[in-house]
């Protein structure tokens, strides 16, 4: 399971090194903070990251504002304003992006961490994707686990397997862990190359090894298949 890979956007050196810094001994996975609208682009571009924090005053002809909508235009992923100024007009010019969180300095660790919180969350539940303390953002599904967000990629779940209102997700670098919810809502957030072949497992293709008539076979392990599943798993990957 992989940390929340977060970008910190700040123009003053040592206040971008210290945001950088909690952020670490909260447990996030921190990128070179970037300073300006320019670096901040090459930086997502290059790192990908899960969440941004935006200074809103950067120095340069564009300044946090512009790179926020930059970020909700081209690249769809959450991120917090930053600033000192909490005035009337910053903060209207500031709500027209529509930022998920809003932080003024000073903060401490505490505000930090929660605007991270309500950032991801709220981010998640505006495209209709949050589901209990857990949420669903782009090709991911973010598990909070000893208050922190961590973040599991679709493409490295193996299978998921339904325990009443539990749903144990088993990926290629965890032998599993637990999403709160069922398995029918779950399913239907995660990409078409996931299958189910049995009330309560749902399989990804891709890691596919075998069918028999009683199981498949995923990464050397049998999942059972239900016969009013197998004929149309049959049909979808076109075994003759």
């Amino acid at each position: 399971m992989s940390k929340v890979k977060i970008l910190v956007v700040e123009d003053e050196i040592i206040i971008a090194d210290n945001i950088c810094d909690i952020l670490e001994n909260l447990g996030y996975e921190v990128l070179e903070p970037a300073i300006n609208y320019s670096e901040a682009i090459e930086t997502i571009e290059n790192e990908k990251p899960d969440l941004a924090i935006l200074d809103i005053q950067l120095a340069g002809k564009k300044d946090g504002v512009d790179l926020a909508w930059t970020i909700k235009e081209e690249y769809d992923i959450p991120f917090i304003f930053l600033t000192s100024n909490a005035d009337p007009a910053t903060i209207e010019k500031a709500k027209r992006a529509e930022p998920p969180a809003y932080l003024v300095k000073p903060f401490n660790k505490d505000d930090l961490y929660t605007s991270i919180e309500i950032a991801l969350y709220n981010f998640s539940k505006k495209s209709k994707e949050a589901e209990e303390e857990n949420v669903i953002v782009k090709d991911a599904l973010f598990f909070k686990t000893k208050n922190i967000f961590h973040k599991i990629k679709f493409e490295d779940i193996l299978y998921l397997k339904s325990d009443h209102v539990y749903v144990e997700i088993h990926n290629k670098k965890e032998k599993h862990f637990v999403h709160r919810g069922s398995i029918s809502s779950l399913m239907e957030k995660l990409p078409s190359n996931f299958f189910r072949t049995h009330r309560s497992y749902v399989v990804n293709l891709n890691f596919l090894d075998s069918i028999n008539n009683q199981s498949v076979v995923i990464e050397g392990e049998d999942i059972p298949i239900g016969k009013n599943y197998r004929n149309d798993l049959i049909n979808r990957i076109n075994i003759g």
